[in-house]
């Protein structure tokens, strides 16, 4: 018989054990760091966009969650949005060389996606997370 003493003394202080307690922003906030959305200290990701079978810390299972093109999307919803219009205001305040307005701006537009990819991945795990939302296989 396990003693609960010894158990929630195992466990860290924000580990949450019941689906229907998690909450959504905190979850998010912590796969946008690249932590376990459970816990908080664990990796969530490993390499650039991998995610970990689990928690090294929480034990918390991850490879049901897939996060398949939902990142990239609105990774290119956010930075299109951005770059779209600051080029135009840059073309028509500035008029620099064309070369040199594609250079600047294909610069930011690729290290902003890149910057982007793996948080937003974190953070759309931590929603599945939170949510409930996953590809739980059925014992048959």
């Amino acid at each position: 018989m396990p003693n609960s003493a010894t158990d929630t003394a195992a466990l860290p202080a924000n580990e949450v054990t019941d689906p229907s307690e998690r909450l959504r922003m905190p979850a998010m906030r912590r796969g946008w760091r690249g932590r376990c959305p459970n816990c908080g200290a664990g990796p969530l990701l490993f390499g650039y966009l991998k995610v970990h079978d689990h928690c090294t810390v929480c034990e918390q299972e991850f490879h049901h969650h897939r996060a398949d093109d939902g990142p990239a999307y609105i990774t290119i919803l956010i930075v299109g949005h951005l770059m779209a219009p600051l080029l135009h205001i840059v073309f028509v305040q500035f008029r620099p060389e064309p070369i040199v307005l594609f250079t600047i701006f294909a610069v930011g537009t690729v290290g902003l996606s890149l910057y982007l990819l793996p948080r937003l991945k974190g953070a759309l795990i931590g929603f599945q997370w939170a949510k409930g939302m996953g590809g739980f296989a059925r014992d048959t």
